[in-house]
Formats: structure tokens, C-alpha cells, sequence
């Protein structure tokens, strides 16, 4: 649960920001500027259990639930026992049918996925979002900052109060133990959860280039929870990707007015007013950013990538430890440390932090490369 510099997006692999009720405003979409929908986007879809899930239910677990209960039965059918063995994955966002189908998701997707079959199961389920620093991930010159959620799971349906140090409510988390450790959290509605998952899937899309399809996902996001603001930052930066600056400004102007610390939409914002040709009022909201945020992220890294191709191996290790220091879970931080490692001959070094690489890697893809590069590493001492 993890969402982007030309570009910066919030993506929750699952998180949200705290902010004021927001009123309902169709001021912000203008639908006409954009091609109608390619996919079905719909809040009903993304709970909904398949025929195959049912059948999970009802044939493949229900020994287990007739034994344990229900709840011990489902969180040991599918994490415990492994029975559906499950791959997380950060590639896409799913809705709990796909996520179960592929037997992959991200943290959104399989908290999604677990309260889809808890609902179902008639337990009482309540999400939560951690107060927690976020993590980041890039693809090309967008930046996706990620945020965290859980669930908790009860042993009876809704009607019991929320309880959030009571024993009988069960925490479900598919963060590594070691970044859960001391996690402060709050509850959150189902309506913010579906917000999340449609505003990833605009991120999503966006990243691949579908800016209309990334429209409308985000347009829902809005409409199902006004007062998440990460879907408003989402939209402003869809309309300045569009070519729609005069929309962009609207609603990131409206989005950092109730959150006006968020360094995303400060400099998104600031992309925006130059392109509007407004050039004092962008230059003192980059003043301003900068103040709050003198050495953004990724600051470093790209520092010490200019380093790595001048061949300036501990000028770049000094940087990436720096980016690794405050932001520990990011696995291509510890890749380039192991390569800046490598170019200084410290092998040992190099071969622990692309195993630490390998190991915080989220896709298949890059635990594939990392893997092979780890080999050859391995392979240079013999």
C-alpha cells in the first residue's frame, strides 16, 4: 500500500491524508475535454466477490471454518497456510476478484481482497490507515509517494463499536514485520478505501500514458470521497498533462487550500501557474516549497547518480545512504548503493545491500534483475 519530477502523484499501495469534510463540487470535472470511458469503472465492483471466490467459501475453507471459526479460517487459508499462495506485486492495482484470480496484488488489493471475503463471512471488518512516513517509487519522471493501510478483522458482523486496543479485533497486515513495528493507525471508511483504489488506478493509468482513462478513474475518486484530497491532486496533475491548465489550477489551488503543507501539490501547483505564465505567483510558491522541503526526495539519489556517471563512487555512496537513511524500504536506493559498493571494491557491502534490494523488490521484474545482479555479485568472489 503504497502513489509521482515532472509529475508528482499520491498512491496508496494504501494510504490518505487527513482533511476537512469536503463538500460534493462537479466544479472540478470538465468531461467533455476527455474520451468516454474504455473500462467499466464502478464502486460495486471493487468488493465483489467472483463465482471462483464463492466457491473458496463455500467448498474449498469450509471444514476450516466449521473447525476454527471463520475468521482463523480465513486468515490461515490465506496467509497462514498459504493455501492460495498469494505474490505481492505493486504493478497494478486490483479490485478483490483480480486480485484472487492472479493470486497478486499490492497492499490495497489484498486488504481489499481479505475484507471482500470477511464481509462475506459475516465478521466485522474496519480499515485503517497508518500514520506512517511514506514510502516513494518512481517510473520515468513520475514520482509515486505511497501510503499504508491495514484492516482489522472482528469476530461478529458490524453493530460491535470499533475497538481499536480491544482483543477481539485482529489486525491483518501485509507490510514485512519489520515495517509494522510500533505502526500508529486510524479508521477509515469504506468510501475512502474504494477513493484509494480508484484514485491508484488514475496514478496507474496515468503512468502509462492513458490520460483520458486516468480522467475518469480519477473523477471517481473525487465523487466517492470529496474529502480525499490525494484524488484532487491526481485530477490537477491529469489536466496539466492534458494540455488543461486553467482546470489544473482550480483544483489543486482548492486541494492545497485545506492542505497546505502538501509538498506534492505545492509543486505540482507551481508547475501549473508557470504554464499559466504566471510567474511571481509560481516563484514564491517554490520559495515556499523549498523552505518546507529543502532536499525533496529523490534529491540525493539524483545527485548521486550524476555522481556514479562521473565515476565518483563515494561521493555516490555518500548520497544513496543518505536517500536509504530516510527512506529504508525503497529497493532501488539499496541497488545503487550496492552498485556505488561495487565500483569502490567494498564487495561484502555491495552483496548485502543488493540483498536487501532483492528482498524490498515489489514487482517480479525488478526481483528478477536484482537476483541476477546479487549472482554475479556472489560469483565475482570465487
Amino acid at each position: 500500500m503504497r502513489v509521482w519530477s515532472v509529475s508528482l502523484l499520491s498512491v496508496f499501495l494504501a494510504a490518505c491524508a487527513n482533511a476537512p469534510v469536503a463538500p460534493r463540487n462537479d466544479a472540478w470535472f470538465n468531461d467533455s475535454l476527455f474520451t468516454a470511458p474504455s473500462e467499466r469503472i464502478s464502486a460495486r465492483d471493487v468488493f465483489a466477490l467472483s463465482p471462483e471466490m464463492e466457491h473458496f467459501l463455500n467448498v474449498e475453507i469450509a471444514a476450516q471454518v466449521a473447525n476454527k471459526g471463520a475468521r482463523e479460517a480465513l486468515i490461515d487459508a490465506i496467509y497462514q497456510e498459504g493455501q492460495l499462495k498469494i505474490e505481492y506485486d505493486s504493478v497494478l492495482t486490483r479490485n478483490a476478484a483480480q486480485a484472487f484470480a492472479s493470486r497478486s496484488g499490492n497492499c490495497l488489493s489484498l486488504v481489499i481482497m481479505t475484507a471482500a471475503f470477511a464481509k462475506a463471512m459475516g465478521l466485522a471488518v474496519q480499515f485503517q490507515s497508518a500514520y506512517s512516513e511514506e514510502s516513494v517509487s518512481r517510473s520515468d519522471d513520475i514520482y509515486f509517494y505511497i501510503g499504508h493501510v491495514n484492516l482489522t478483522l472482528g469476530a461478529t458482523r458490524p453493530g460491535i463499536v470499533y475497538r481499536p486496543n480491544v482483543p477481539d479485533m485482529m489486525i491483518v497486515d501485509f507490510l514485512p514485520p519489520q515495517q509494522i513495528t510500533a505502526l500508529r493507525t486510524r479508521p477509515v471508511g469504506e468510501h475512502t478505501i474504494v477513493a484509494m483504489y480508484m484514485n491508484n488506478r488514475a496514478a496507474e493509468a496515468f503512468a502509462r500514458g492513458q490520460i483520458d482513462q486516468a480522467y475518469w478513474w480519477a473523477r471517481a475518486a473525487v465523487e466517492q470521497d470529496p474529502a480525499f484530497m490525494s484524488s484532487y491532486n491526481t485530477l490537477g496533475v491529469i489536466y496539466r498533462r492534458h494540455g488543461n491548465p486553467a482546470e489544473a489550477e482550480r483544483v489543486l489551488d482548492y486541494a492545497l487550500a485545506r492542505d497546505p503543507r502538501n509538498t506534492r501539490m505545492m509543486a505540482n501547483l507551481a508547475q501549473v501557474l508557470r504554464d499559466l505564465g504566471k510567474v511571481a505567483d509560481a516563484e514564491e510558491l517554490t520559495r515556499k516549497l523549498e523552505r518546507a522541503e529543502p532536499n525533496p526526495v529523490f534529491s540525493y539519489f539524483e545527485r548521486g547518480m550524476k555522481a556514479m556517471r562521473d565515476g565518483k563512487f563515494a561521493v555516490a555512496r555518500d548520497l544513496f545512504v543518505k536517500e536509504v537513511d530516510r527512506t529504508p524500504y525503497y529497493h532501488e536506493f539499496h541497488f545503487w548503493l550496492a552498485n556505488a559498493y561495487a565500483g569502490l571494491g567494498e564487495m561484502d557491502r555491495a552483496r548485502r545491500e543488493m540483498a536487501l534490494a532483492l528482498e524490498l523488490s515489489t514487482t517480479r521484474r525488478d526481483h528478477d534483475i536484482y537476483a541476477a545482479k546479487l549472482a554475479r555479485l556472489s560469483a565475482s568472489v570465487h
